[in-house]
This record gives structure tokens, C-alpha cells and sequence, in this order.
């Protein structure tokens, strides 16, 4: 890996994205590299579609993406495990959150065990890991999910409103996981959000408009 690529993980040179998945951006170019960044966007018209494009599940109406210098298309192909991203609106399969995090272990190489229990216990999941997900609220399935990503240890991680339906204590559990994360990482991770998440460790702070 040059120092470039090291400095650069992921780069959108030209994007766009389709007025039908929700995003407006045209000609968006942008560099992420290790640490902590923030989409902000305070409409909320565009970070969801381009989260959903960043994580290679959709496709640009025109621009580029690398990873690491490669097409980012073409990583994924070869390599699928690079990103970790669910859109947290999408319906669940009828398992329980210890039935996926299970399968995730053996998806991604470096996922972390321990971290994934440390969440459990922070965010206070551990009554609900053997109910199917859709037994589960709105903030439970999103705890779950958060507790995943970051465990995931994915090189490239994409969250959308980390903070929705969650409770105070669990606001304050995540905002310490990402804050370590973000400082001690190597990974590349992207929140999407609708304002400035206060305390935490921005290493790019990017506003859509």
C-alpha cells in the first residue's frame, strides 16, 4: 500500500447519484481515509442513497469509486467482506441477533468476539439475543446493528442515524465505542447523520448539499 492509498482509503470522483433512490448530489467528489467521518446531512435528502452507494449496493448514475486505488466494484467482487453495511430500514430475516452475529464471525475475518459481547452488555442486548429480530423494537434492532458494525472489524464501515430510537444510556455506550474507534482504528468508518455528533473524533467532516 503506497502512502497515498494510506492516507486515502476510499475516493468518489464525480458521483452521482439517481433521483429515484432519494439522493440530489451531482459531481460529488470527496477522499475518506482511517478514522471517524461525518455525511452531515441536515435535510436528510441524500446520505441514505449515498451510504447505500458507498457500501457498493448501488450504483452511481455517473462517477467513480476506489478503495485503495482499485474500483471499488471490483474490490467487492473480489473481496466482499471489505464492507460492512445494512440499511437499518430494511426488513430483517427471521433469525435472532446471536443467529446473525454468528454468521457475520464467519463473513468477516477480523470480527472482534469480544468487542461484539462488550457492546451486548453497554448497550443492554443481552435478554433480547436469542428473540427473533422482529420481536424486537425499533431502537433493540438498532442496537443490534450497531453493536455489529463495529465489532465487524471491516476495513470499510458505513452507518446511517446512529443515534435514532436509541435511549440515553445506549447514546452514551455508542458515542464511547465510536470515540475509541475512530482513534485507535485503521478502518474507514462513515456516519451518516442529520447534525454534528458531539465528543467524538472527526477525522473528515463532509456536508452534503
Amino acid at each position: 500500500m503506497t502512502e497515498e492509498t494510506e492516507r486515502v482509503r476510499l475516493q468518489a470522483l464525480g458521483l452521482a447519484l439517481a433521483p429515484e433512490t432519494g439522493g440530489a448530489l451531482r459531481d460529488w467528489n470527496a477522499e475518506f481515509g482511517p478514522g471517524l467521518s461525518l455525511l452531515l446531512d441536515e435535510e436528510g435528502e441524500s446520505k441514505s442513497a449515498l451510504l447505500r452507494v458507498l457500501a457498493g449496493e448501488l450504483p452511481p448514475v455517473a462517477g467513480v469509486l476506489r478503495w485503495c486505488g482499485v474500483p471499488l466494484a471490483e474490490q467487492l467482487r473480489r473481496a466482499p467482506q471489505t464492507v460492512f453495511w445494512r440499511d437499518p430500514r430494511a426488513e430483517w430475516p427471521q433469525i435472532s441477533p446471536a443467529q446473525w452475529a454468528a454468521g457475520l464471525a464467519a463473513r468477516y475475518p477480523h470480527w472482534n468476539a469480544a468487542q461484539w459481547q462488550q457492546l451486548v452488555q453497554a448497550l443492554a442486548l443481552q435478554e433480547h439475543l436469542h428473540k427473533e429480530m422482529f420481536r424486537l423494537s425499533t431502537g433493540g434492532k438498532r442496537k443490534v446493528l450497531l453493536a455489529a458494525a463495529l465489532a465487524s472489524g471491516a476495513p470499510l464501515t458505513l452507518i446511517d442515524e446512529p443515534e435514532a430510537a436509541l435511549d440515553r444510556p445506549s447514546i452514551v455506550a455508542l458515542r464511547a465505542a465510536l470515540a475509541q474507534q475512530g482513534q485507535a482504528s485503521r478502518r474507514v468508518l462513515i456516519v451518516g447523520h442529520h447534525e454534528v455528533l458531539p465528543d467524538l473524533p472527526w477525522s473528515e467532516l463532509v456536508t452534503l448539499r
